[in-house]
């Protein structure tokens, strides 16, 4: 019988290294031999520590590989450490016996490869050749498993048994043709499954990675569980389907939980077809506090831009609700009614529509007293519009109203003619406001029916005087009006102070409340706790500015609104390979903004009230007036007179000296300041009128100064 040449080779290189062992640590114990044979041994340690390390199958198998080079190193240090040839030719017997067993056990030959038999070796069971196979306890679970779980087992078993694990059973998902749920346990008994990744899983099945997920398994009752045991998804079918054609959840899981709304869950989808949105509701876990929405990023999930203004979120509690619009809301346009604009038992009103469409209510009063207002809008942003809201409203609740505007306009005249009072100029707002004052000072002296004085109360009956709401249009222009703007300020921070208690209601409208530019804050203050403020189309780089000073958080601050609300027409390609222009882009963002009811701003759009096409409709028959009984007390103050006219004597200040001529003589517009009493602008208003408070009136005062 031939022998193998690879058992001839091992069999001559134990004969032939025997004798070397033995011989070189005796004849020259600085040869390189020994040198050599000691790094091999050396070597052989280390592939014994990294097959008892490995978790591949095979350990026992390498530490047979390594054995004659590791026993080769311990034969030449031991004959090396001995006196001559060692107590009863140690030396040579130690080679020869390193040798015989080599020659016994051939582990180079008969170990070399996996489930290798040598020729010349006696036939020996199956088992016996593989020292790492399975234990047979899991072929014992094979009772009863169902022909699928014997397939996937097969499989499971060809491809090595991925992070030594056996296959308990295996569940086809139903519908799908690929997709199953296995539960694994490791193949030795009390080990841990540790080396199980998604990888070799998925290599196994030949499918993706990401179809692929392993879960831990709970212990149940009759079935063990813990870290032995792991149950594993594979979801090829599923994974496609819901690439391709995700349910609502899956999608909001995929798109949305991932980034937008960072691990919120998605509750339901309404559809609300009459008025074109659709509603996506879902909610956080109370663990992880109020929800956090990045607004720019799930526009672009919803496949929308964010300044197209059709995209709104609302966050409740732990719930967000967000609502996609077809069409930009505030691109729309919500016609005034009187319907609309007659407030209801506790003084509300609806001024406009919210972005997610719900009604924004202003007041002509609130649980304090009367209301004030703010409104604030650049030239062309819808603030006249807004103003004749709030008069109509407190019009038709029975308020007295009076206006006063700095500069003359054709939408202000036109509600004018619905006041009790209308004017133009700093001398007229001025005298509205001295009116105010002492208006405070009368009513706070009439008693009721019950013949006490008490504070306005709209529920209490008997009171003997009508709410007073006063407008003041472009009212930072009149404040800075050179004679009587000083006196304007303070007494319209009176009024701010203490209207409210006397039914006095104070309504500023202008372009700015900051107060570098006039506006104070104690009034800014009173107005802003005192109302519902309107903010209407501000320039992006004001925003921020323009709501810190209504007191606003930052994180509450809202983002600038766009320049328009319609969808970009679509063509700009070919419109720019045909060399055409542009269309016009709509400006339609007169009237939209911000109400701010609670501490954050609410987007809205305004009811429209139709000028062109007249007014009078919004408006109760007859106008509000004062009693008589608080006519006679401002006539008994001089204050109750045309205030059109030119400033009578003494009604500013002291008159001047004779020999001081007519130079400082005063005007229609102003003059210089002359005594008077409390009313008449004597006292700290006075004083005040000549203080600096701008840029103009400073280099005004130099000039002066100077002689310029």
């Amino acid at each position: 019988m031939s022998v193998p040449r690879s058992v001839a080779l091992e069999r001559t290189l134990y004969t032939l290294a025997a004798p070397v062992l033995a011989a070189a640590p005796n004849i020259a114990p600085d040869s390189p031999v020994n040198t050599v044979v000691q790094l091999a041994g050396a070597a052989g340690v280390g592939g014994w520590v990294l097959a008892y390390k490995s978790d591949e199958p095979g350990t026992g198998r390498k530490f047979l590989r390594w054995s004659p080079v590791v026993l080769a190193a311990a034969v030449d240090v031991a004959a090396k450490n001995t006196i001559g040839w060692g107590p009863w030719c140690m030396d040579a017997l130690l080679a020869a016996g390193w040798a015989a067993a080599g020659l016994l056990v051939m582990p180079l030959s008969r170990h070399a490869r996996r489930r290798h038999r040598p020729a010349l070796a006696a036939p020996a069971p199956a088992t016996q050749l593989q020292p790492t196979a399975p234990e047979p306890a899991p072929v014992q679970l094979d009772d009863g498993a169902d022909h699928f779980t014997h397939q996937v087992r097969r499989l499971w078993e060809n491809r090595g048994m991925p992070g030594r694990t056996i296959v308990i059973k295996a569940t086809r998902h139903p519908g799908t043709p690929h997709d199953l749920t296995l539960l694994l346990r490791a193949s030795e008994a009390g080990r841990a499954i540790s080396g199980l990744r998604e990888d070799d899983v998925a290599a196994a099945f030949g499918v993706d990675t990401t179809d692929v997920t392993i879960m831990e398994v709970v212990r149940q009752y009759g079935r063990e569980g813990g870290p032995a045991w792991r149950e594993v998804h594979v979801t090829p079918d599923a994974n496609d389907r819901r690439r391709k054609a995700p349910t609502v959840h899956e999608w909001w899981a995929d798109r949305i939980a991932s980034g937008p709304v960072a691990g919120s869950e998605f509750v339901r989808k309404v559809r609300d077809n009459e008025r074109k949105v659709t509603h996506y509701i879902a909610q956080v876990p109370d663990e992880m506090g109020e929800p956090r929405v990045n607004q720019h990023a799930l526009a672009a999930a919803l496949k929308t831009k964010y300044d197209e203004g059709r995209l709104f979120v609302t966050v409740d509690g732990n719930q967000v609700l967000v609502s996609l619009w077809d069409s930009s809301p505030l691109a729309q346009v919500f016609p005034a009614t009187r319907e609309l604009l007659t407030p209801d038992k506790d003084g509300r009103w609806v001024t406009g529509y919210l972005g997610n469409g719900q009604p924004a209510r202003n007041r002509v009063y609130t649980d304090r007293g009367a209301a004030h207002g703010i409104f604030v809008a650049p030239s062309g942003g819808g603030k006249t519009q807004l103003m004749g809201l709030h008069v109509a409203a407190d019009a038709l609740w029975g308020a007295v109203v009076m206006l006063a505007t700095e500069a003359p306009d054709e939408k202000t005249a036109a509600l004018g003619r619905h006041t009790a009072r209308y004017g133009v100029g700093a001398l007229y707002m001025i005298r509205l406001l001295r009116v105010l004052n002492a208006l405070m000072e009368i009513r706070g002296e009439m008693p009721w029916e019950d013949g006490q004085v008490h504070e306005w109360d709209p529920t209490r009956p008997g009171c003997p005087y009508r709410m007073l709401s006063a407008y003041l249009d472009e009212f930072l222009s009149a404040a800075r009006n050179g004679d009587y703007g000083a006196e304007i300020m303070d007494l319209a921070e009176a009024v701010s102070v203490k209207g409210r208690k006397y039914a006095v209601g104070l309504k500023v409208a202008g372009q700015s409340i900051y107060v570098q530019d006039g506006f104070t804050q104690l009034l800014c203050e009173n107005l802003r706790d005192n109302c519902i403020p309107v903010v209407l189309k501000v320039a992006p780089k004001k925003v921020t500015d323009m709501f810190k000073a209504l007191g606003i958080a930052p994180e509450y601050i809202p983002d600038p609104l766009p320049r328009s609300f319609s969808p970009e027409e679509k063509g700009r390609i070919e419109r720019i390979m045909r060399g055409e222009p542009e269309p016009p882009t709509d400006s339609n963002t007169g009237g939209a903004g911000w109400i701010v009811e609670g501490k954050q701003p609410e987007v809205l759009r305004t009811l429209f009230m139709d000028f062109k096409a007249g007014i009078d409709e919004f408006f109760p028959d007859t106008v509000a007036t004062l009693t008589d009984y608080e006519i006679r007390e401002l006539e008994a103050r001089e204050l109750w007179f045309d205030w059109t006219e030119p400033p009578r004597p003494g009604e500013f200040g002291p008159e001047p000296d004779d020999e001081d001529g007519d130079d400082d003589a005063p005007t229609e517009g102003g003059g210089k300041h002359r005594g008077g009493g409390k009313y008449a602008g004597g006292g700290k208003y006075a004083a005040r009128r000549d203080a600096v408070t701008s840029p103009r009136q400073a280099l005004e005062a130099i000039k002066n100064l100077s002689g310029v």
